[in-house]
């Protein structure tokens, strides 16, 4: 039984996402597998995700093949960004993008753990803090999607957060394929009225290392076969 979790904690119960993130766990799953896994079970979760933090207005009239004028349907917030988180994050992209109806801007944030405190390190960052030429041109987005696969003891995720609201945003909305209770707790409460997050499992115990228990390993070193390093 998963502890209670804050309210803007959300975990999917969707079955073929919850027999998707079994097979990610298993040691057999090959590095071809593994990125198709976590592809579909972004794909999944973020349909779930999205559907809450979107929503539709009206847009210009246009005409049908057939020559019928209508009204286009976009989606608000307007202004959306995209920030994996490096390495892992990347593998969660092509996902996102696949669902959101437009092209958005995508932002990286490199951030990795420290051996012995296991505390965030950032070492890349390219958020567009520069102002525009144009006035009228938004530079900080409404929204932003985070993509992680994981959040373990929730550092990263909380860094994070703290970046892209200090970088001016509304809303982050965080997208992940598992979570252990400790940090997931960390990253909803570091800015709650200001975060939603979205995850395909839970998981409850966290290793003196950092690694969710019983987890799916490192899955960056799973999606770029560095295992060993």
């Amino acid at each position: 039984m998963t502890p209670p979790l804050p309210p803007n904690v959300h975990i999917s119960t969707h079955p073929c996402l919850q027999t998707k993130l079994s097979q990610l766990r298993e040691s057999t799953t090959s590095a071809r597998e593994t990125k198709a896994l976590i592809h579909e079970i972004s794909l999944i979760i973020g349909v779930e995700a999205t559907a809450k933090a979107l929503s539709t207005r009206p847009g210009p009239k246009k005409t049908t093949h057939i020559g019928y004028e209508y009204t286009t349907t976009t989606i608000s917030p307007q202004t959306i960004s995209l920030v994996p988180i490096l390495r892992s994050g990347l593998g969660m992209v092509e996902a996102v993008e696949t669902l959101l109806p437009q092209a958005v801007p995508v932002h990286h944030l490199g951030l990795f753990r420290e051996r012995t405190t296991l505390q965030p390190v950032e070492y890349y960052n390219n958020l567009p803090y520069h102002k525009p030429s144009n006035p009228g041109d938004a530079v900080v987005s409404d929204l932003a999607i985070l993509v992680d696969p994981i959040i373990a003891t929730g550092g990263t995720a909380v860094a994070a957060i703290q970046t892209l609201r200090e970088w001016g945003v509304s809303k982050v909305l965080v997208i992940s394929i598992l979570g252990a209770v400790p940090g997931l707790i960390a990253a909803a409460s570091e800015w709650p009225e200001g975060t939603e997050i979205w995850v395909a499992g839970v998981d409850e115990q966290v290793t003196e290392k950092g690694m969710i228990r019983p987890g799916v390993g490192d899955v960056g070193d799973r999606l770029f076969l560095t295992i060993g390093k």
